[in-house]
């Protein structure tokens, strides 16, 4: 197959940070997406609905003129979140709130201790609608960083859909065989995002032959057999996985130091890139409902109506992307070749 045509995807999981980094980030996710689902881990984070519409706002007025991409706002869950955090964030349009456990990510320093705390804040979130998207990872210094999915799932994942049956509940970029199966045999209010990375890489393309910053993320890269289980979900078909990038921007001096960020910044090539797994994995047929369906159904938004075309034809990442400050960013894939490109004819 030379030529491909799906419904115009939305991605359910991405950064785009705050600043000038929204004149890139933006324009870049909104040249193929129709809606993202943004994440609340700003410095202070997004706490409220006040701090949503005002961040939605800046997101706004960084969009290319004419686009009519939208952002769907979510909160930042921490220890001080209330009952009415959740029900004044439902009643200005947000659609989520995110579960990082203390430490897991960039900027997670205000993050949730004691998840069990939360449990009167979830039951809320269940009574409202608003879905729970959920980092899963320990942060405890003992545990493996390679077993910390693992670890979340029996320690606190599996407890949390026990409790809360009507919660529907994103277990975001997963990265194991053991997530992959606890959604697969959870019921139909859990479903989790993939990204693009862990679809192509594993943790030999992040350490052998030296450490490889641009490929440093969290949850970290995992081993083949865990990569290749995540292929075999996206393969299959099933409405559980749907297109999350997590593409995360850091200056690339940010990246390229002694404590490098954690993050892909893979908005440049996302959806090309998924393409190509599903290319690899001779399921073409599969990656509409993978990228356009299965997540609109999920948060009960309606399907785009429009549609995108991709072409098998070769092009190369560039090396580096300018910020309007000047400073440079490397994008994921950088310096490589991509098999598919957007037409946008």
């Amino acid at each position: 197959m030379q030529q491909i045509i799906i419904t115009t995807p939305d991605d359910w999981h991405l950064h785009f940070r705050d600043g000038d980094m929204l004149g890139e980030t933006v324009p870049a996710t909104a040249r193929c997406f129709a809606r993202a689902i943004v994440m609340p881990n700003l410095v202070p984070p997004v706490v409220n609905a006040k701090l949503a519409n005002e961040y939605k706002a800046r997101i706004l007025a960084a969009r290319p003129q004419g686009s009519n991409f939208e952002p769907l706002m979510t909160l930042f869950l921490t220890n001080q979140t209330t009952k009415q955090d959740i029900i004044d964030a439902k009643n200005s349009g947000v659609i989520a709130a995110k579960l990082y456990p203390a430490g897991a990510t960039t900027n997670s320093a205000q993050a949730v201790s004691g998840i069990e705390a939360l449990y009167p804040v979830f039951e809320e979130m269940q009574i409202q609608g608003l879905l729970l998207l959920v980092h899963g990872e320990v942060t405890e210094s003992h545990v493996d960083i390679f077993d910390r999915e693992r670890v979340f799932i029996d320690q606190y994942m599996a407890k949390i859909v026990q409790a809360f049956p009507e919660l529907k509940i994103v277990f975001e970029h997963i990265t194991t065989s053991d997530a992959a199966e606890f959604v697969l045999s959870s019921a139909g209010n859990v479903a989790a995002t993939i990204t693009p990375q862990h679809l192509l890489l594993n943790r030999n393309d992040l350490l052998v032959g030296g450490i490889k910053p641009h490929n440093y993320c969290l949850p970290v890269l995992k081993r083949s057999s865990h990569q290749q289980a995540l292929r075999k979900v996206v393969a299959s078909g099933s409405n559980k996985f749907f297109l999350g990038t997590d593409s995360a921007p850091h200056a690339k001096h940010a990246k390229e130091n002694a404590c490098g960020c954690a993050g892909c910044y893979s908005a440049w090539s996302a959806l090309e890139l998924y393409t190509q797994v599903f290319d690899e994995l001779d399921a073409l047929d599969k990656l509409e409902g993978f990228a356009s369906f299965h997540g609109a159904d999920f948060y009960g938004l309606p399907r785009n109506t429009g549609t995108v075309r991709l072409d098998k034809k070769s092009w190369t990442v560039p090396e580096s992307v300018i910020l309007p400050s000047g400073e440079p960013i490397v994008p994921f894939f950088a310096g490589q070749t991509v098999n598919w490109e957007i037409n946008h004819a």
